[in-house]
């Protein structure tokens, strides 16, 4: 199916120059908003405990429960949020010693009892020492993606277009992992999946037209990169639009009618879908330009590449005949 004419060559590089000043400006916000606002660790990685807790028939008296909480030594100073409706909060509070979830969930129904009916519908906890285990882990879980799909676009492709495609794969992680911090989102291990899975998305559609480039490339037909760049966008417009689409829109159904839990993999991720589309088209080709490549020196070093093939070739057949 194609949304664009097929023989219609649409000049993305002209415009590609202003993708590099909005990726500017939204990584510099992003470096302010990191130093003046910060990440906020969920408890997958701060340690502590969460309760979740619906009122019946009524919206939930955030403020009363804050005061009867900080009045207790036991959970003094916890963080009480709205969860998704006005009858639902979550509480977080740092680590207590204590191993038995049963007791958090006791101890809560007791001291709010006064607040009205409401039930407890999930009371979850980390130790600190364990937070800390799975924070080191997501880190080196994303480390070792982005490592390894450098390795593989270095095999791939020449040299600049491989540091291209890289650079625009840590500009969508970057951007998408930053919608967290935009809309409040606590830093979780679900945030981790969604990234992990942006790593794999977001590199396949630079791939698919860094292909077409390269395809092109080695038909030897043109002499402007810039002409090959927008030929190869323009005829993968159709198949990456509808790729991106099909994911946008199923993320998108998640997280309208998805509950709030999901708000950490689906939010990073709507984010990406748009981010990964656009980086595809506007930014990693118009970089590979920007560091330097040229087209007849690529040319050169596939015809020496040729001629050392042909050359092993030649070599190898009067070797099966007896001549050397």
């Amino acid at each position: 199916m194609d949304f664009f004419r097929h023989n219609k060559i649409y000049d993305f590089v002209k415009y590609s120059k202003y993708g590099l000043i909005v990726s500017g400006i939204l990584i510099v916000g992003i470096i302010i908003l990191f130093f003046t606002k910060g990440i906020n660790l969920g408890i997958d990685f701060a340690g502590g405990s969460i309760v979740q807790i619906q009122y019946i028939n009524k919206e939930a008296p955030i403020s009363e429960i804050r005061e009867i909480l900080n009045n207790s030594e036991y959970f003094k100073n916890a963080n009480i949020t709205e969860f998704g409706s006005k009858n639902e909060i979550i509480i977080k509070f740092p680590f207590v010693q204590s191993d038995v979830k049963v007791n958090i969930s006791e101890e809560i129904k007791s001291i709010l009892q006064q607040t009205g009916d409401f039930e407890v519908r999930r009371v979850d906890m980390v130790g600190p020492k364990a937070g800390s285990e799975l924070a080191q882990k997501g880190i080196i879980s994303i480390v070792l993606a982005l490592v390894a799909m450098m390795i593989y676009v270095s095999f791939r492709y020449e040299w600049r277009f491989a540091l291209a495609s890289i650079v625009a794969l840590l500009h969508d992680v970057v951007i998408s992992g930053a919608a967290i911090m935009v809309f409040d989102i606590d830093l979780s291990l679900d945030v981790i999946a969604a990234l992990l899975t942006l790593i794999g998305y977001s590199i396949n559609d630079t791939i698919i037209i860094f292909d077409r480039i390269r395809e092109q490339m080695l038909l030897k037909k043109f002499n402007d990169v810039e002409f090959i760049i927008n030929d190869a966008v323009s005829k993968t417009l159709s198949r990456t639009l509808l790729t991106s689409l099909t994911i946008f829109f199923v993320i998108l159904i998640l997280f309208i009618f998805g509950s709030e839990i999901l708000k950490g993999f689906t939010l990073p991720m709507l984010v990406g879908a748009i981010v990964g589309t656009y980086s595809s088209m506007f930014v990693a080709p118009k970089l590979a330009v920007l560091f330097g490549f040229n087209i007849q020196e690529y040319y050169e070093k596939e015809a020496k590449k040729q001629k050392k093939k042909q050359e092993k070739e030649k070599m190898r057949q009067m070797y099966e005949k007896g001549r050397i």
